[in-house]
C-alpha cells in the first residue's frame, strides 16, 4: 500500500499544476506563455530567497554564538522566514506583471501566473519526492551492514527507513495534500499582486507580503513548536480556504468563468444572418425590401 501511495504522492504533485494549466488554457483561455512566467518568478525568488536565508542564519549565529534555544526564538523564526519568502517572491512576482507580463492585467491571467508559480514548486517537490521514494524502496532491499557505514551513520539510516515505512498510510499522500493548498494560496497571492496594476494602488504589494508572512510564520510556528502534522495541515486548509475567498471576491465582475468558444444559439424561427443567403433567399430578401419601402 504505501508502495502505491508514495507514487500516488509523487505524481499527483507533479500533475495537478499540469492539470490546472491545461483547464486554464482550455476553459479561461488563458496563455500557456503565463504559467512559464509564472515558473521563471519562482525560480527567480529561490534565486535571491535561499542565499538570503543562509546568509542571515550565518549573521545571527556571528552575533548570538553560544545563546540557548530561547522561547522567543521561534517567533523570531518565524518573523524572519515568513517576512523573507514574502518580500522575495511577491516582489519577483511584481516584477514579472511589470516587465516580463506587462499586458498580463486580467483575472485569468493572475490565475495562470499563480499557477505557474505554484506549480513550479510543486513541481521540484514533487521530483524530490519521487527521487526520495526510489531510494527508499532500493535502501529497503539493502543490507545496510555492509554498506561501510559507521556504526551512527548505520542507525541514522536504519531510523529513517524505519520512520519512512512505518508511516500511517495518510501520511504518504500528504504532500500532494500540502501542494494542492499551496497552489490555491499562491494563486490568491497573484491576484492580490495583480491589483498594484489594476487599482494602480502599490499597498497591494504590502497586502500580498503581509499575507505570505502569515502563511509561511504560521508553518514555521507549527513546525519548529513540533505540532501535529494534521493540526498544521488543517490551518493551512483554513489559509487556502481563505484564499480562495479572495480569488473569487477580486474577481471583476465581467470576467466570465469560463470562455467558451461557442455558436450562440438561433432562436427558433429565425435564420442565420450570418450564412450566405441563396438565390431564391436573395430575391425573397429584396421583394421584401422592396414593399417595406414602396
Amino acid at each position: 500500500m504505501l508502495y502505491l501511495l508514495y507514487s500516488l504522492n509523487a505524481l499527483l504533485m507533479i500533475g495537478m499544476p499540469i492539470a490546472l494549466g491545461v483547464w486554464l488554457a482550455r476553459m479561461l483561455k488563458a496563455p500557456w506563455r503565463l504559467f512559464g512566467i509564472g515558473a521563471v518568478t519562482f525560480v527567480g525568488s529561490q534565486v535571491v530567497h535561499i542565499p538570503l536565508n543562509i546568509g542571515l542564519t550565518a549573521l545571527f549565529k556571528a552575533i548570538w554564538p553560544s545563546v540557548q534555544p530561547q522561547p522567543w526564538h521561534i517567533p523570531f523564526n518565524a518573523i524572519v522566514l515568513g517576512l523573507t519568502a514574502g518580500l522575495c517572491e511577491e516582489t519577483a512576482r511584481y516584477i514579472g506583471y511589470r516587465w516580463l507580463a506587462n499586458k498580463a492585467r486580467s483575472w485569468r491571467d493572475a490565475l495562470m501566473l499563480g499557477a505557474g508559480h505554484g506549480g513550479t514548486e510543486a513541481i521540484i517537490l514533487g521530483v524530490l519526492a519521487g527521487l526520495s521514494f526510489l531510494s527508499m524502496a532500493a535502501a529497503r532491499q539493502m543490507d545496510l551492514t555492509t554498506q561501510g557505514l559507521t556504526s551512527e551513520r548505520l542507525a541514522q539510516a536504519q531510523q529513517q527507513l524505519a520512520a519512512y515505512w512505518g508511516a500511517p498510510w495518510y501520511m504518504a499522500v500528504m504532500g500532494a495534500v500540502e501542494r494542492l493548498f499551496a497552489l490555491v494560496i499562491q494563486i490568491g497571492l497573484a491576484v492580490l499582486v495583480l491589483q498594484v496594476f489594476t487599482r494602480n494602488d502599490w499597498r497591494w504589494l504590502v497586502v500580498a507580503i503581509g499575507y505570505h508572512l502569515v502563511v509561511d510564520g504560521i508553518a514555521v510556528v507549527g513546525l519548529q513548536s513540533h505540532w501535529p502534522i494534521l493540526m498544521i495541515e488543517a490551518i493551512v486548509a483554513i489559509l487556502a480556504v481563505t484564499s480562495l475567498a479572495i480569488i473569487v471576491k477580486l474577481r471583476p465582475r465581467d470576467e466570465p468563468l469560463v470562455r467558451l468558444e461557442t455558436q450562440p444559439a438561433l432562436v427558433p424561427g429565425t435564420s442565420d444572418i450570418s450564412r450566405p443567403a441563396s438565390g431564391r433567399e436573395a430575391d425573397a430578401r429584396d421583394q421584401l425590401d422592396h414593399s417595406k419601402y414602396a
